[in-house]
């Protein structure tokens, strides 16, 4: 009995238990997305500074110095910049005023010499931006012996 209604639908033109099925129609669906300019920086080490053999430059440059390492990742459109120095420890014997010059360079998607001033990232990528800072005193002053430390903040925005 069922195969005969089974039969009898399909002769017919319609499903079995009595479903129709609409023509085939097709329709275009739109994805949208707005990516926001984002960068994100992660520090890999923090930097080393060293006093110079006469005691007037304490620098991340020097032999024994190190940079500090940060990673950066971005969709592009921001300014990649350094700030000037604003925190720093110094031993209490240390009396006189020094002068702190941060700088900064990149490699990888964002190749960048050496410089203290903004930088714009136009485009996407990944870049490993190395950090130097220079302290020093002027005339007869010299650091005194203690430990010294001091706070680059680096800015991607």
């Amino acid at each position: 009995m069922l195969y005969r209604l089974a039969l009898a639908l399909a002769l017919a033109g319609l499903p079995p238990c009595g479903f129709a099925y609409a023509d085939g129609s097709s329709a275009a669906v739109t994805f949208d997305a707005t990516v926001a300019a984002v960068c994100t920086l992660a520090v890999n080490s923090n930097g080393t500074m060293v006093a110079s053999a006469d005691l007037g430059t304490l620098s991340s440059k020097l032999a024994g110095g190190a940079p500090a390492l940060v990673s950066l990742s971005t969709t592009g459109g921001v300014d990649l910049s350094v700030d000037p120095v604003t925190v720093v420890s110094t031993p209490a014997a240390d009396v006189t005023a020094t002068a702190w010059t941060p700088t900064y360079s990149a490699t990888g998607a964002h190749p960048i010499a050496e410089t203290a001033a903004p930088t714009a990232l136009a485009g996407p990528g990944t870049s490993s931006v190395s950090v130097d800072l220079v302290g020093t005193k002027s005339g007869p002053a010299r650091f005194a012996e203690g430990t010294y430390q001091a706070t680059v903040t680096v800015r991607c925005e």
